[in-house]
């Protein structure tokens, strides 16, 4: 009788356990079909041309708005001096201030990214590998400060 009575409270901790796992999945599931639309639309986004030879001086905000989802909206400052980018900062969103050092793929930051924006003076720069859509996101919003930048 001990042994009928052990078979089925460790029945009852199975089917608890798979209920947890199975609702869990279903959560898991559900956020991917949410995101779905949004994802796509930074697949498809294509970061225009800047014409850095041509970049007047000062500190200009631009963002990206997701028309599908908010999850990757970012606000970004950029300082041009001298006619050149020297300073880009996330002020908006879920890399805004310190978060700019996390990493966020394959050991880099969107700082990296930055970076090579910097070093470049080109929007054409890689992405982040692992995090494509919000890098593509953040190169958006600068883009959009510099074209407010470009030749006043």
């Amino acid at each position: 009788m001990h042994s009928a009575k052990t078979r089925k409270g460790n029945k009852r901790k199975l089917v608890i356990i798979l209920s947890i796992i199975g609702g869990v999945v279903l959560l898991l599931a559900a956020m991917v079909i949410a995101t779905t639309p949004g994802r796509d639309e930074l697949k498809n986004l294509v970061v225009a041309d800047v014409d850095f030879g041509n970049l007047q001086d000062g500190v200009y905000t631009g963002a990206y708005r997701g028309t599908k989802d908010s999850f990757r909206n970012a606000a970004v400052e950029v300082t041009v001096e001298s006619g050149a980018v020297t300073k880009i900062k996330v002020t908006e969103g879920a890399l805004a201030g310190d978060k700019q050092e996390t990493k966020i793929g394959k050991g880099q930051t969107i700082k990296n990214l930055f970076d090579e924006i910097i070093e470049n003076q080109s929007l054409q720069v890689d992405v982040v590998s692992g995090a494509t859509l919000t890098s593509k996101a953040h190169l958006n919003a600068v883009e959009n400060a510099l074209k407010q930048a470009e030749g006043k």
